[in-house]
């Protein structure tokens, strides 16, 4: 039989287009590769904090049912410094992992986030696996800032979106980055027709009716659409210059635009995607 390639992965920052690191996950151990590593950021910390915890089956069954009404019921509108406190949705993460210290893994993982004072990245590889990434996926404006280790942490792309320096010592074989700022491409996932957009619209109006949203909130360039896309923008530059100074062996690259940071409803299209996009490794191996 032949011998497992052992490569350090790199999990970037992106909302719902990290949903496409489980596909390629998947693909990864499908074609006789060994995980011995995982550095991640924001939504890279959060699925890779599963799969090191081996308990990335449980997030998939769970993020593949979700639809729109069950992401908004995860949403707690009472934070300080951002608009969600994330304590629903942490709630919900803990009944699918648990509570484990990074220590306990079964393989080497750093979680990346941003001390928002010190203006430094923060690499966090001990302690709670929960509370790393919670601190990784606080995206400014939209969670509140995670007040751990005596210090504010934000989301870990403000700085690193896709943080491949964490693995710099390790000693496997290839490291394997997935950036989820890539290029623009002309197919993005099929949009909702009219129909269904008209109905999600009404779902939305609904649901956040009964907080009294202001209108200004449900238009399509609300003001957190347009920080979110601003977010967008910066990691995406971001992630280029890095990658252009520690280039990894092998980079896979998700187009910016496949779907909107919150359309963790579109699970099953963007596993599939990250999953079929991964025959390119094939290519740059042959």
């Amino acid at each position: 039989m032949k011998e497992k390639k052992r490569i350090s992965l790199v999990l970037g920052s992106g909302g719902a287009r990290g949903l496409t690191h489980i596909g390629i996950i998947k693909w990864l151990e499908e074609h006789n590769y060994e995980i011995a590593s995982i550095s991640g950021c924001s939504i890279g910390a959060l699925v890779g904090g599963f799969y090191a915890a081996k308990k990335l089956d449980a997030y998939e069954a769970w993020v593949r049912q979700l639809d729109v009404l069950a992401m908004l019921r995860l949403l707690d509108f009472q934070g300080s410094g951002g608009l969600v406190s994330g304590t629903k949705l942490m709630r919900e993460l803990e009944k699918l992992l648990g509570n484990p210290n990074i220590e306990e893994l079964a393989i080497k993982y750093t979680a990346v986030a941003t001390d928002i004072d010190a203006q430094k990245e923060v690499w966090i590889n001990q302690g709670s696996l929960l509370s790393a990434i919670r601190a990784s996926i606080s995206l400014p404006m939209f969670f509140t800032p995670y007040r751990y280790m005596n210090k504010n942490l934000v989301d870990g792309g403000v700085l690193n979106p896709v943080p491949i320096a964490p693995t710099f010592h390790d000693t496997s074989e290839l490291t394997i980055s997935v950036n989820l700022g890539g290029e623009a491409t002309h197919a993005p996932l099929q949009k909702e027709t009219q129909e269904q957009s008209s109905k999600l619209s009404q779902t939305i109006k609904e649901y956040f009716g009964t907080f009294s949203l202001p209108e200004s909130f449900l238009k399509e360039n609300n003001i957190y659409m347009i920080a979110n896309k601003s977010f967008d923008t910066m990691q995406s530059n971001i992630a280029k210059m890095k990658l252009a100074a520690y280039p990894s062996d092998i980079e896979i690259d998700i187009p910016i635009n496949l779907c909107g940071t919150f359309e963790f409803h579109k699970a099953d299209e963007l596993i599939k995607y990250g999953y079929n996009l991964c025959k390119t490794i094939e290519e740059l191996q042959n």
